[in-house]
């Protein structure tokens, strides 16, 4: 009796044992949902690519030197870390999570079978999950859905605005026609127009209302930033306005055909489209204080609190760098290469 007793109770203790550990598996694959409209990265960065994302003290980017894999980094470029095999674009990040374009492929190599979609990963890169196979263009998070551009040469309408859930539990059109999810503020999202005219429209992002925001110009990449809508002037030759919609008002804070800007801060950086002089350039948000970054063109402009990073168009590497406030001190991002070289090296080791 007593040995019967004794293997009930061995059996109730391995039966306990197993089902904590199911309930802990169960916990730790379900997925950490946000409180909010959390948005990802930057309208600016976003619009560049999303090749950087700055989250709670960390760097996470594309870096151009490993073939666009993504890293982790301090903001001072110490503690490199490689976080994927593949390069990434469009980098979002929140407490718990990275998510971002992924795509195996690698410029001038045939490949079998090309590993391409939007991917969720823990903040050190691991357990990467992909939750839609497929181009996406521009991603953005807002609350618990990613917001992304669909291209498919089988829509009909070309481009499309998806929402994807982060757990991947819905994926939803939400508009069959082009719309850059870029700028998303408490929940609104605002951008041009593209079929009828180039007006700035808001989306609600809970129940895909849309609306006309303003008329007053045909504007571009717009992007809704303490209290202003920065836009690029299509109309006028693609300058640099503002518009402060409390008292109406435009101002013109370049003459300048721009091709891209970004924002931060208390500084817009922009690449100036010119045939004789052009040039990466940088002015206050109000438009003075104009001045050169660097001669030539460029793109990819991507800002952080400690530093603005960009490439010569058509280039993907050197990637150069200079500090987002202070005096302009353009030099190579020569930690990012040095962690490149130290992987392949590592990597070829390990063969």
């Amino acid at each position: 009796m007593k040995r019967k007793t004794k293997t009930i109770i061995i059996a109730a203790v391995a039966i306990l044992a197993f089902a904590s550990v199911m309930i802990f598996m169960l916990l730790s694959q379900r997925v950490k949902m946000n409180k909010g409209y959390v948005t990802g990265n930057t309208a600016g960065n976003l619009n560049n690519g999303g090749l950087f994302c700055e989250s709670e003290g960390i760097i996470y980017f594309s870096n151009l030197y490993d073939n666009g894999c993504l890293y982790s980094m301090n903001p001072d470029g110490t503690d490199m870390k490689k976080l994927s095999t593949s390069k990434v674009t469009s980098i979002n990040a929140d407490s718990n999570y990275l998510y971002y374009y992924m795509d195996s492929a690698k410029k001038g190599e045939s490949y079998v079978q090309r590993n391409y979609g939007i991917f969720r990963s823990k903040r050190n890169g691991k357990d990467a999950h992909c939750l839609k196979r497929g181009n996406a263009i521009t991603i953005q998070l807002c609350g618990n859905y990613l917001f992304y551009q669909n291209f498919s040469n089988y829509n009909q309408n070309g481009t499309e605005l998806y929402k994807i859930k982060i757990d991947k539990s819905e994926d939803i059109l939400v508009a069959d026609y082009l719309v850059n999810p870029a700028c998303i503020v408490d929940g609104v999202m605002y951008f041009s127009g593209t079929q009828d005219d180039h007006y700035l429209y808001t989306l609600n992002t809970y129940n895909h209302s849309v609306a006309v925001q303003w008329t007053g110009a045909d504007v571009w990449n717009p992007i809704y930033y303490g209290g202003y809508y920065y836009y690029m002037d299509v109309a006028n030759n693609y300058r640099l306005c503002r518009y402060f919609p409390v008292e109406n008002t435009i101002e013109v804070l370049t003459e300048d055909r721009v091709d891209l800007f970004n924002i931060y801060g208390d500084y817009i950086y922009y690449q100036k489209n010119s045939a004789s002089d052009p040039a990466l350039k940088r002015m206050y948000i109000d438009g003075s204080q104009n001045e050169v970054v660097a001669s030539g063109n460029y793109t990819n402009i991507n800002m952080t609190a400690d530093y603005v990073y960009f490439t010569v168009f058509d280039s993907d590497t050197p990637m150069y760098r200079t500090p987002t406030y202070g005096p302009v001190n353009v030099t190579v991002f020569s930690e990012a290469e040095a962690a490149a070289v130290a992987e392949q090296a590592k990597e070829k080791q390990q063969k």
